[in-house]
């Protein structure tokens, strides 16, 4: 068995009342000890770090045996120097590495077609098929436009010959317009003719990359499924299922490739299979982050929703887990406090943890709380829940439109406060890094040069703090999801998170990011307004 027991004495340490939410976490102090063993038995072997620099998720999963001793599992996400079996690790739930297995041998025969298609393209009858074409549709284009204007000029000929002419020279002057007209149709057919003979051949080879390329789509696809129904995942109440079967149920979609490979899904089956008890676990990063995604080596980061949500929530069932954290409303039930009012807007001040439009989270949003206490109430833009300060509800769709206009066209100043762990960079300046949803890490955001949409955040830094943060006004010129959250912690951009930030840093009591001012010309009586809200911290 492939069970580790702690180096330290533990027996100190208070076992988890509920097993980790995978999605947003604390690392529980057994977890933060095993990943600790787990860093130094990686840091031996060096045959492995060339390869490690490049990034690599490695997992741990603290457990309790039969006779309740406690100890950890360990893994790693997709496969390690070419393989799935190394000792300290937990196995894959099945080894697509397996030299005797049929996704081997499949995927050998999946190359040999690429491969095909690939020398199909690059031969010389492929070359030879598509220089001729383009030199018979050269030809085709020259000799159509030379005749054309030969064409032209004998008709003017004529037409010259015609005035005063006798009937026998108009008639044998028409007869001649006939015959070149009929000559021009048949140069053209037998110039087509060619064309096509050559396109015919190019089509031949075409159909042939075609067949092989649905050939190449057919056998994927099947070997996909199969992959998907080899990988039979267990739960807690000792339940089994494919993935073929979970992605159906909770996304009416097959699996995306790689679902299963994560390290998190690794542990709790090896768990399942040896009667091992699930007490809590945690994913950290090694190497370099990926391009655009904010991974810093040696962090504990949440489990992927693309590949792993639907796998988690069934080998979750029968264990009682934590709620996520994302979800705490510590401030949904707190009152936000006015800080302007009239007939068309109510600016308040939200409190950290309150929704600021209805989710699918549940919850009582400031936008819910405003249609009760005005009757209509309508959304302007939006902070994030669990950041606090300045929000404008319009009263009327009019008022709504009028200052959505106004934020569209740059017109409303917004200023933050927020608190960054750390930060030595410059005191003033301005992050431009383009954003887009992180569809693999919902709801997070990444950094997308191609498909990323403009995000600019003015600074300025404003004291170094004892404690080692620091404090900062954020100036957003764009509004883009988590825009502030991302230009803080991305290496691109400030490379230190802010304070207390659960996707992008690190836990604290709340996240020290307050918007405390909201800029504008009133859209009906002109009037300027500055609002302003101090933050608690």
């Amino acid at each position: 068995m492939r069970l580790h027991t702690f180096d330290d004495d533990i027996s100190a340490v208070v076992l988890p009342a509920e097993f980790t939410f995978p999605f947003c976490y604390k690392p529980h102090p057994l977890v933060l000890k095993a990943a600790e063993q787990l860093r130094k038995y990686v840091e031996g072997k060096t045959e492995w770090h060339a390869e490690l620099s490049a990034g690599k998720m490695f997992g741990v999963l603290v457990v309790s045996d039969p006779s309740g001793q406690i100890g950890f599992l360990a893994a790693f996400s997709g496969n390690l120097a070419h393989s799935n079996n190394h000792a300290y690790f937990v196995p894959a739930v099945y080894d697509l590495l397996d030299k005797e297995a049929y996704f081997v041998k499949e995927e050998a025969e999946i190359s040999g077609i690429n491969r095909e298609i690939e020398r199909l393209m690059n031969s010389e009858s492929w070359q030879d098929a598509r220089s001729e074409l383009e030199a018979a549709e050269r030809q085709e284009r020259a000799e159509v436009d030379r005749f054309a204007d030969f064409l032209k000029t004998e008709k003017e000929r004529r037409a010259r010959l015609r005035d005063g002419a006798s009937p026998e020279t108009v008639k044998a002057l028409d007869d001649e317009s006939r015959f070149q007209s009929a000559e021009f149709r048949r140069l053209k057919k037998n110039l087509r003719t060619a064309v096509e003979t050559a396109a015919e051949k190019v089509a031949s080879l075409e159909r042939q990359v075609e067949g092989l390329r649905q050939e190449r789509k057919q056998r994927s696809v099947a070997l996909q499924k199969w992959i998907f129904d080899r990988f039979e995942m267990l739960n807690a109440k000792g339940g089994q299922c494919s993935l073929t079967d979970i992605f159906a149920t909770e996304r009416g979609e097959l699996p995306p490739a790689g679902a299963g490979e994560c390290a998190a899904p690794k542990l709790l089956q090896y768990a399942y299979l040896h009667r091992l008890q699930p007490l809590a676990m945690g994913e950290f990063w090694w190497g370099r982050s990926p391009v655009g995604e904010i991974r810093r080596h040696g962090e504990f980061y949440p489990s992927c929703k693309e590949k792993c949500e639907p796998i988690l929530h069934f080998m979750m069932q029968g264990l009682r887990v934590e709620k996520s954290p994302l979800s705490f409303f510590k401030g949904a039930e707190l009152e936000p406090a006015t800080l302007y009012e009239d007939a068309y807007y109510w600016i308040v001040d939200k409190p950290a943890g309150m929704l600021s439009v209805p989710g699918k989270e549940g919850g009582r949003s400031l936008l819910e709380l405003a249609r009760e206490r005005c009757g209509e109430a309508y959304e302007v833009h939006r902070l994030d829940m669990h950041t606090s300060g300045v929000l404008a509800i319009a009263k009327t769709e009019e008022a709504q439109r009028a200052l959505r206009r106004l934020f569209e066209e740059r017109k409303v100043q917004k200023v933050y406060v927020a608190l960054l762990e750390g930060y030595a960079g410059s005191d003033q300046g301005a992050v431009q890094l383009p954003l887009a949803p992180d569809y693999v890490n919902r709801p997070q955001q990444k950094v997308d040069y191609k498909e990323g949409k403009e995000a600019i955040t003015r600074y300025q830094v404003v004291s170094h703090n004892s404690d080692g943060t620091t404090r900062i006004l954020f100036y957003p010129l764009t509004g883009r999801t988590h825009q502030l959250r991302v230009h803080a912690a991305h290496p691109d951009g400030l490379n230190a998170p802010i304070k207390g930030d659960m996707l992008y840093g690190h836990h604290a009591d709340r996240l020290y990011l307050h918007a405390s001012m909201l800029i504008f010309r009133h859209p009906f009586s002109g009037k300027s307004l500055k609002i302003v809200s101090k933050p608690a911290f």
